[in-house]
């Protein structure tokens, strides 16, 4: 894969799975890389983030659209689940 750059930082193991999803089906050629460490029992992730996405330069913005889509869609999901949660409060 010729001019292959960090494109984002991904936020978990969940998001990395969509992602990855989302990125073959429309035929994206991208490696994930974890920022898991064995030896630091996985400290690096706390700073850093769970891991990135790397993928051709040319592909660069179908993979930032790819990823803003899934986080629209992961915190609208949330916004709702929150609504309904208040929803069954009783007085």
């Amino acid at each position: 894969m010729p001019n292959v750059k960090r494109i984002a930082i991904l936020n978990n193991e969940f998001e990395a799975d969509l992602v990855e999803h989302a990125l073959a089906e429309r035929g994206i050629h991208y490696i994930v890389r974890s920022y898991h460490d064995t030896a630091y029992d996985g400290l690096f992730q706390t700073q850093k983030g769970w891991g990135c996405i790397e993928a051709a330069e040319a592909d660069e913005c179908a993979v930032l659209d790819v990823i803003e889509g899934i986080r629209e869609e992961v915190a609208a999901r949330a916004e709702e689940e929150e609504t309904s949660e208040s929803d069954i409060i009783t007085p």
